[in-house]
């Protein structure tokens, strides 16, 4: 038996023979005379890749929201990039190959420079441009294998799984995924989740083609996957498989239950969502709200800034969707490791101390007032809540006060339909906040923690510094004592306060945040009903 320790993406058991998914394939180098042709070749690739893409585009819009299917319009613009599709015309006209060969070549060499870039979010463009080169290629009748051809049950298996790949997921016979690399915030992540399939992702050089065919069992409840198990723990892996399939049952007679404490104790369990998809599966958990929507996310790939209109639309369906229940949206989080193509930001030495959050939009009052006239307008249809991220000073939420008072005094003129007395609360995220939060309570309808960023401020430990990571400690004392102090200090000012960050899923410290006052404890939807079931059992 081989045991490999990878990541947990879905907390299930999943087992099965494991089929590799070779995403590489060397490509023959021929030389050509007639140079036309083959470029003719890759123009026509070029048009049937587009209308691919424009079909996972609308597919996956279904599946997982448009957020996570807007890769889809990224790697159609990839089509008709300079650089990448002119690079591979280059080659076939000055070096006379094949138009399959000037596709692999060009591709590869796009993609490894993406990948030695500093930057988190351009290496993972480089998954775009593999994915694109492989389109193409089959598109010119030289790809690997696609997942179509797998038709029984099966472990995929792959060093990473690229979008197009992804959303041909079919959850009967997909009974699980490992991966070599991968992340845990990527499509195929996502879409794992959603489609509530097992997967480990970050298995290492351990994990190769060398076990395709062998029996496995992925643990997703601890990220590690077992090949060629012994009976033992075959057995043990079953009986865990059992038992999680019974939880689940159990769990779904908690829907429509409320969250209290055998002392009595009634705690608000609310979800976070980054686009509709996660909405949608936060009513179907049974969410009593939305405690934190992330209103970036939606637009982090798109091409130029949302307008109004757009994202208006946006606001109302999020509404909609939870009929009444308080939805808590969060203006632009931009800045530090959320960068955007459409706001040309300079380059930061320190970004996670730099321009991001309110301090941006202040920078940007044409950017924010335009989404605070759409959330306003949106408000009509349901029961809005706007949070501020990043505040540091009572100066932030007097300047932000004054520009909801002139959005509203322009919808006023305009004759535009909106909801006027909306709830507008900030976030709890650096000490400043915290240790001012007695006259910060003063000011605002409600307080919201993110203890991810508290934690990365309160402990001086940049988030993104892998190297780090090992030191970081969501429940360090100090982290905690900040919240119990901005706890009490809104429960002297007589407002809510929620914990929207990992923290709030932290059941080890349900217990604790009870104790401190927490009204609502905000979490991914798929963790709504286990939660309740810890905390009735307090």
């Amino acid at each position: 038996m081989v045991t490999i320790q990878g990541k947990s993406v879905y907390r299930d058991i999943g087992m099965g023979k494991l089929c590799f998914l070779e995403n590489r394939r060397s490509v023959e180098c021929r030389w050509t005379e007639d140079v036309e042709k083959e470029l003719a070749r890759f123009e026509e690739a070029v048009d049937t890749v587009t209308k691919r893409l424009r079909q996972l585009y609308e597919g996956s819009v279904r599946a997982v929201g448009e957020t996570n299917a807007s890769v889809f319009r990224v790697q159609e613009l990839l089509l008709q990039d300079r650089e990448y599709a002119g690079a591979i015309r280059q080659m076939v006209s000055d070096q006379k190959v094949n138009a399959e060969y000037a596709v692999a070549a060009a591709g590869e060499n796009a993609a490894r420079a993406l990948d030695l870039v500093e930057d988190a979010y351009i290496r993972e463009r480089a998954g775009d441009v593999r994915d694109v080169t492989n389109l193409l290629l089959e598109a010119l009748g030289s790809a690997p294998d696609g997942l179509e051809m797998l038709q029984e049950p099966y472990l995929l298996a792959a060093e990473d799984l690229l979008p197009s790949q992804a959303v041909q997921l079919s959850a009967g016979n997909v009974r699980g995924i490992a991966l070599k690399g991968g992340s845990t915030r990527s499509h195929a992540a996502i879409l794992a989740r959603s489609m509530g399939i097992p997967a480990v992702m970050k298995l290492g050089e351990a994990f190769g083609s060398e076990f395709h065919g062998k029996q496995a069992v992925i643990d997703g409840f601890t990220g590690t996957i077992y090949i060629d198990p012994d009976q033992k723990t075959l057995e043990a892996m079953e009986e865990k498989k059992r038992e999680a399939d019974r939880h689940k049952v159990l769990l779904r007679r908690l829907k429509g239950r409320e969250t209290v404490s055998g002392t009595g104790r009634r705690i608000r369990l609310c979800a976070n969502a980054g686009n509709l998809a996660e909405v949608e599966a936060a009513w179907d958990n049974d969410a009593e709200g939305i405690g934190l929507f992330r209103s970036e996310l939606m637009y982090l790939e798109c091409g130029r800034m949302p307008d109004e209109d757009t994202q208006f639309a946006l606001y109302r369906r999020i509404l909609e969707t939870m009929r009444g229940r308080e939805t808590v949206i969060r203006t632009f989080d931009i800045g530090a490791d959320k960068q955007v193509p459409w706001l040309k930001q300079e380059k930061e030495e320190n970004p996670a101390l730099g321009m991001r959050g309110i301090r941006l939009l202040r920078e940007n009052p044409q950017m924010f007032r335009v989404q605070l006239r759409a959330l306003y307008r949106a408000g009509v249809a349901g029961n809005l809540r706007i949070l501020y991220p990043m505040i540091t000073s009572l100066e932030e939420i007097r300047s932000i006060r004054q520009m909801e008072r002139q959005v509203r005094q322009e919808l006023d003129r305009e004759g535009v339909r909106y909801r006027d007395k909306v709830p507008a609360g900030i976030m709890i995220e650096t000490p400043a906040a915290a240790l001012l939060s007695d006259r910060l309570a003063q000011e605002t309808d409600f307080f919201s923690v993110g203890t991810n960023d508290l934690t990365q401020y309160t402990l001086a430990l940049d988030r993104q510094n892998a190297k780090l990571e090992s030191l970081e400690d969501p429940g360090h004392e100090a982290v905690l004592r900040l919240i119990e102090m901005t706890a009490k200090n809104a429960g002297n000012a007589g407002i809510p306060i929620a914990i929207c960050g990992d923290l709030a899923a932290d059941a080890s410290l349900s217990e604790r945040f009870l104790s401190m006052g927490i009204d609502a404890l905000s979490v991914p939807p798929g963790m709504i009903l286990e939660l309740r079931e810890t905390i009735r059992e307090l």
